[in-house]
């Protein structure tokens, strides 16, 4: 078959990487990168260190409101396919590249294949949640990462073409972890000891776009005396300018902002850190994986396996909560391993018996 991948963020860049050469054991494949995330850092860097082959189409999409990212990829998306006459388009998780490239093969009859499908917070005002609502109810093929997806698919009433697979990241940071530890001189070039320092990130617009959660954020990160290395977003970084925020953390001689990471040295910190602060869906699952405890600065998860087995505790935009959890929460069982393993692989096998 020709299968078109459909990726635009960091998250895609690494769920597609084991996918990809796993299918291209037996298809052809068609990278289309849609270019919402165009910061070189978040990009091109990322395909260098994954050994990511160059994209077949670079969409260029690059920022905008969520309408107006959505219809740019849209419209692009749907011309590649047409040029391109794929049989199969996979979209991965719950962006705008997601939505875009699942509504761009369903409009044109193609088969739509969705890897972490079925995952759910039960939030519609988050846009991810629509876009990952959406996406499932028009996908022919249906790849979860966990048991409780699946659930969720079949509660709301669908039921055909959904295999529990396991989750595609798993792959990804086995392969690259030992290399990341070899390659990556983070820890000597920010002078950090492992298990000494905590990794932060903050992107979601439920933090970013209301300055009371986004001051209660930075008030809690000044609170905390330990070590704290906080890769800064762009657009989180202008919100931060924006509110006069940015001084008060650059102030602050325990927090170090760091300009966004390529691949290994963000898998190195990740995986040396004491914990985990983030409100991002991808990292809380990256944590679990790597045995990191999670701090989640949200109010509720798609990843709730990792809430439910100890390892990931959610806190909401609270300051108190916040710096209570840095100083008392730790995992106090073994993992359940609840995203199993090879989930590449077990994907390629199943999309080769689909007619």
């Amino acid at each position: 078959m020709k299968i078109a991948i459909i990726i635009g963020t960091r998250p895609e860049f690494v769920q597609c990487t084991q996918v990809v050469k796993e299918l291209n054991k037996s298809h052809e494949t068609i990278l289309i990168h849609t270019g919402q995330h165009y910061d070189y850092s978040m990009n091109k860097l990322f395909f260098n260190e994954l050994k990511i082959p160059e994209p077949d189409y670079h969409l260029e999409v690059g920022s905008g409101s969520h309408g107006q990212q959505t219809g740019d990829m849209l419209k692009k998306i749907e011309t590649v396919l047409e040029d391109s006459k794929s049989n199969l388009v996979l979209v991965f998780g719950d962006t705008n590249s997601t939505l875009a490239g699942a509504l761009a093969a369903s409009k044109l009859h193609i088969k739509v294949g969705h890897i972490e499908s079925g995952m759910r917070s039960f939030d519609r005002s988050m846009p991810e949640e629509i876009n990952r609502v959406i996406t499932d109810h028009i996908s022919n093929i249906l790849f979860c990462s966990t048991k409780s997806a699946m659930k969720n698919l079949k509660m709301e009433g669908i039921r055909k073409n959904i295999f529990f697979s396991g989750d595609v990241t798993v792959d990804t940071l086995e392969n690259n972890k030992k290399l990341a530890e070899k390659r990556s001189t983070i820890l000597h070039e920010y002078k950090l000891k492992s298990k000494e320092y905590l990794i932060a990130t903050i992107h979601r617009s439920s933090n970013t776009d209301n300055i009371n959660n986004l001051k209660n954020i930075v008030k809690a990160f000044c609170d905390i005396e330990e070590t704290l290395i906080f890769p800064v977003h762009p657009r989180t970084k202008g919100v931060l300018k924006k509110y006069n925020l940015w001084d008060i953390l650059e102030e602050k001689k325990s927090i170090k902002l760091v300009e966004p990471l390529g691949y290994f040295d963000f898998l190195k910190l990740m995986n040396n850190a004491k914990k985990i602060l983030t409100d991002s869906g991808g990292i809380q699952k990256e944590a679990y994986i790597l045995k990191v405890p999670c701090i989640t600065i949200r109010d509720n998860t798609e990843w709730v396996e990792t809430v439910e087995d100890g390892w990931n505790v959610l806190t909401g935009a609270n300051r108190k909560k916040i710096v209570e959890h840095v100083q008392y929460f730790y995992p106090e069982c073994i993992q359940k391993d609840v995203f199993g393993k090879n989930a590449s692989n077990k994907i390629a096998q199943i999309i080769n018996t689909i007619d």
